[in-house]
């Protein structure tokens, strides 16, 4: 056991150790970065990326925007230099200031009231740790972002992926490629963590008949820890070593030892590091092992397996993310119970038990089992993710609760938030600390913290949108230009791409997982129609970007029948697809587009966030109404096209791809373009108060974690 140490978590002095071998690294004048670079709360405070750029432009972007990296390879002659500038070392120094002051004020995590364990198998905090695929990830990390800033006692759980998730490459055809890069946790904001012995702390979970060992890091987060297990560990014979290789590894023996390390070794974790948290959280199914790892604790001390459920489920929360039985992963029952080893037996079950609680209808021994059946038997309480998601998994999970209506299955809904300091673009935050204060920061969900957007003048209010977009064009002329010379495009292509977008023009923006569900094809499904509003007087431009699954072909071949567009009369420099999507690639489109695009197929999109994030800095939403924007549309915020469910899925596509061009060509490109006097766009701007004032508070993160702690983790203000 790695018992407390007056008080300390685990790490902490791990974390004091690799401050201060990187702070003999740097002149002193700068050594309050190491601090600083070791927390990433550095990461959304307005000054963080700026700060650390300005030591060597270059160097912050072959590190990838790691500032460990930064400050490790920067050439000591640009060190002194910059520790001879007097405002960079005032900068330096307000940085490390305002968080020892947070830190300071910072609760009692261990083993105080009321603390939560958030167990989810991606994080998205910053691209400098690439362990996110997608909305998920992201939605984690803003969420332990949230937590830190709301003084939430909370401690993150998940893996620390040596590959994390694939990088995307696409050729000259437009085809995606799948590739993965090495991560070298020793040069990131990461600390291994060591036990009493002064030796790595290792969490051993048994999968099928071996041990594995796994190693436990720790990534701070403003006041949050997150702890990241790794299994390569040496002594772990290679097959384990990779089961912390890969964010949803394809191979699915591989998945289900994750699920194993995450679930069973997380509550190991906490048990080691002597924590016992008043909930678990449990966001999405990958981590619903967990429950069973608490009961079997519990039978061990005497309880039936009965008496055990009953007594671990006040203590687990259960969020599922996933509004279709398809993306619910099952397993036969062979696959599963040869990963759990000894784990029917540790509970007082038999197998067939065990597979049961996996199973939407128990009893039938050849049905597959999976984990988010699971999750929701064994969860004191469970909700899904929008005010519609609620809806639907109450209905698709109702065959777990025989003898209740749908409406009477006990699956809640929070709606996703977003955070703000992280996703709101430069120019707004100057423009809303002008004129809301302190207050947009502050409280967030307070609609009357927005109230004073109306009082913006028209002027300052476009001019904000207009810098947004500026920076955002001008991010994509230099990644489009890399990108195409990677493709090996002709040289007269890659040189067009200086020149690619307008700064005046109606930007649209459509980025996220490229899912067949998600319809990114309804954007050409009339090229006739989509090449007029492409060539028109007033043309709009479009910023496209995501990745498809390795084994969707289906996703893969959409983007390449857009990169077959490209030779067309305009399109080349009115279209732009970014390859590698990725947290800097989202951050710069949902603050610069003003227009953001989503067309998913009803109901399967359980919330979504993106439009929540470009709504922040003035983007307005053109969305099927579906997941968030089901709730969010009010008729002045944006444009809705009607989510009426389709047998016949060609008549859908062509039914709501004609809404969306009546509604760009009808509706979104008159009131861009229609100027008063002053040449402000006063229908457009009307729309964009209405939408921050209606989104802002309401789909901040803010509100979505206050919701979780009084509705579902239920522990108190």
């Amino acid at each position: 056991m790695a018992a407390r140490a007056q008080g300390r978590l685990a790490g902490a002095d791990d974390l004091e150790a690799a401050i201060a071998a990187l702070e003999l690294r740097l002149p002193a004048p700068l050594r309050p970065l190491a601090r600083v670079a070791h927390n990433y709360r550095w990461s959304w405070s307005d000054d963080g990326e700026r700060l650390f750029a300005a030591i060597d432009p270059h160097r912050w972007h072959l590190a990838k925007h790691n500032p460990i990296r930064l400050l490790s390879e920067v050439a000591p002659a640009l060190l002194e230099r910059a520790a001879g500038e007097a405002a960079i070392v005032a900068r330096a120094q307000a940085l490390a200031d305002a968080l020892a002051r947070e830190l300071a004020d910072a609760p009692a995590l261990v083993g105080g009231e009321g603390t939560i364990a958030f167990f989810c198998a991606e994080v998205g905090l910053h691209r400098s740790l690439p362990l996110y695929s997608g909305g998920l990830g992201v939605l984690a990390g803003d969420l332990l972002k949230e937590a830190s800033d709301r003084r939430t006692p909370m401690i993150g759980v998940s893996l620390m992926y040596r590959s994390g998730y694939f990088h995307q490459r696409v050729d000259r055809s437009g085809w995606q490629h799948e590739y993965w890069i090495d991560a070298d946790p020793e040069r990131s904001p990461a600390v291994l963590v060591s036990g009493a012995d002064g030796r790595p702390l290792v969490v051993p979970v048994t999968i099928g008949e071996r041990e594995v060992q796994l190693r436990v890091w720790r990534v701070d987060v403003g006041r949050v820890p997150l702890f990241l297990l790794d299994a390569e560990v040496p002594g772990n014979p290679p097959i384990d070593r990779w089961i912390t290789a890969r964010l949803y590894e394809g191979n699915r023996a591989i998945r289900l030892a994750q699920y194993v390390a995450l679930g069973i070794g997380g509550v190991r974790l906490l048990r080691a590091i002597g924590v016992e948290p008043a909930r678990i959280h449990l966001n999405e199914g990958h981590a619903a092992l967990a429950a069973l790892e608490l009961a079997a604790d519990e039978v061990a001390g005497g309880q039936s397996f009965a008496e055990a459920a009953r007594a671990v489920a006040p203590r687990l929360c259960f969020t599922t993310h996933t509004p279709v039985p398809a993306g619910n992963e099952t397993y036969a029952p062979g696959e599963l119970l040869e990963a759990l080893g000894d784990l029917p037996a540790r509970l007082g079950l038999e197998p067939q038990e065990l597979l049961d609680l996996g199973r939407l209808r128990p009893g039938d021994a050849l049905s597959p089992a999976g984990m988010t059946p699971l999750a929701i038997r064994l969860s004191g309480a469970v909700n899904g993710v929008s005010r519609r998601h609620g809806e639907v998994a109450r209905a698709m999970w109702q065959p777990l609760f025989p003898g209740r209506r749908a409406d009477e299955v006990p699956i809640d809904h929070v709606t996703n938030g977003v955070h703000h300091p992280t996703w709101i673009a430069a120019s707004f935050r100057a423009l809303f600390d002008r004129h809301l204060g302190r207050a947009w920061r502050e409280r967030p969900d307070d609609p009357a913290s927005w109230a004073a957007v109306d009082a913006i003048p028209d002027g300052e209010l476009w001019a904000a949108r207009c810098a947004a977009r500026t920076c955002l064009i001008d991010y994509v002329r230099e990644r489009s230009v890399t990108d195409r010379l990677r493709r090996g495009e002709a040289l007269d292509y890659v040189q067009a791409a200086e020149r690619t977008l307008d700064h005046e023009v109606l930007t649209v923006g459509f980025a996220r997982r490229l899912a067949s569900y998600k319809r990114m094809r309804l954007l050409i499904h009339d090229p006739r129609r989509a090449l007029a509003l492409l060539r028109g007087p007033r043309p709009i431009q479009l910023l496209l970007a995501g990745k498809a699954h390795p084994l969707d072909e289906g996703a893969k071949g959409i983007v390449q029948t857009l990169f077959a567009l490209k030779q067309a009369e305009a399109v080349a420099g009115r279209v732009v697809f970014l390859e590698d999507y990725n947290l800097s690639i989202a951050g710069s489109m949902v603050g610069g587009a003003d227009l953001w695009i989503n067309l998913p197929i009803p109901p399967q999109e359980a919330s979504g966030t993106s439009g929540m994030k470009s709504a922040l800095s003035g983007g307005l939403q053109l969305s099927v109404a579906d997941g968030w924007w089901a709730e969010a549309h009010d008729g002045d915020n944006g444009w809705a096209i009607a989510a009426d469910e389709e047998a016949d899925p060609e008549a859908r596509d062509a039914r709501d791809a004609a809404a969306l061009y009546d509604l760009l060509e009808r509706e979104v490109v008159p009131a861009f373009y229609e100027r008063d006097a002053d040449g402000l766009p006063q229908r457009w701007l009307a729309m964009m108060r209405a939408s921050i004032k209606s989104i802002a508070p309401r789909y901040s993160a803010t509100r979505m974690l206050a919701e979780y702690r009084a509705r579902i983790y239920r522990v108190g203000g």
